[in-house]
């Protein structure tokens, strides 16, 4: 049996815990993830969904604000003696001192295919791109960032209309196994990591609000892009009477219209074609300031009564 610590604080990472606590080949010893954060309305310290699962099944858990600087907790997962720590999305640096803890290695899942999208919002830039594929992979943790030997890798197609949480989705479920065949190949010593190649590095920044604000001079193809790579989270706006309206769901048309960028060329049951630098964009699902996700049209409507 391996014995695992898993990092981990977003949701992205829930099902590989699952898998690994599920397991008759894996012992989850402890799990790290940050502290609770507030939440709601009444702004409420709620645990992570890594934390809620440790907890429903007894596994012990961990929040440090700084691993790097909490010599308690780094001498508990010291005296668990692990085989591997496995690290999702946790959200923290880890120091030498921590990645040295484990007997064979600190294992880290990225959602890209490395040296692609190293950094923070990998998911969101291979979209927001055009990039027609991404993929997951394995790596081992050094100090650099993502820049570790690589284990495995698995591609994922991205279709012309994927969001940012259906990929989030298709990464999710597709980590587990990979993980998995990486921890055993690795102890069994039958995987040998691979150092990454420089060229084609590129970084993920994290996402900014103002890259959100649609730029109607640009084309119908890059702002369909952003709309899908920031779905929900943030979400891809532009100002109307001095409302913010967020845009969930569009469509390029190859057509032409005369007006200028931004202007509403066309509003009918399928949504509201807007002209843009290059092509026309049709909107089919928004949501206005202080309302509730609708279609297009019926937002449109609205401003008519």
């Amino acid at each position: 049996m391996i014995s695992i610590v898993f990092f981990g604080t977003p949701d992205i990472g829930l099902k590989s815990l699952e898998y690994f606590y599920n397991s008759n080949d894996f012992e989850v010893l402890a799990v790290v993830t940050q502290p609770d954060k507030p939440s709601g309305r009444g702004q409420k310290l709620t645990a992570c969904p890594i934390k809620q699962f440790a907890q429903e099944h007894n596994i012990k858990v961990f929040q440090p604000k700084s691993i790097r600087k909490e010599p308690e907790i780094i001498g508990a997962l010291r005296e668990l003696k692990p085989d591997f720590f496995v690290t999702f999305a946790f959200g923290q640096i880890l120091s030498q001192e921590v990645l040295d803890i484990p007997k064979y290695e600190t294992i880290n899942l990225h959602v890209s295919l490395l040296p692609k999208y190293r950094g923070a919002n990998p998911i969101q830039r291979a979209i927001m791109n055009g990039d027609k594929e991404t993929g997951i992979c394995t790596m081992i943790t050094e100090l650099g960032l993502d820049c570790g030997d690589i284990c495995m890798k698995y591609p994922i197609e991205i279709t012309k209309n994927m969001n940012c949480e259906e990929l989030f989705n298709l990464c999710a479920n597709n980590s587990p196994e990979l993980l998995a065949e990486t921890l055993k190949g690795l102890k069994a010593g039958t995987l040998k990591p691979i150092p990454q190649c420089e060229d084609g590095v590129c970084f993920a920044d994290k996402l900014k609000k103002e890259e959100c604000k649609i730029d109607w001079t640009k084309s119908a193809e890059e702002i369909h892009n952003l709309v899908r790579g920031v779905y929900k989270c943030p979400g891809a706006f532009f100002e109307h009477n001095g409302k913010i309206i967020k845009v969930l769901e569009t469509e390029p048309l190859e057509e032409e219209k005369d007006g200028k960028a931004g202007d509403f060329v066309n509003i009918s049951k399928f949504g509201i074609d807007v002209k843009t630098g290059k092509g026309v964009l049709r909107l089919i699902k928004v949501k206005p300031e202080g309302k509730g996700e609708m279609f297009a049209r019926d937002w449109a409507n609205g401003l008519k009564s």
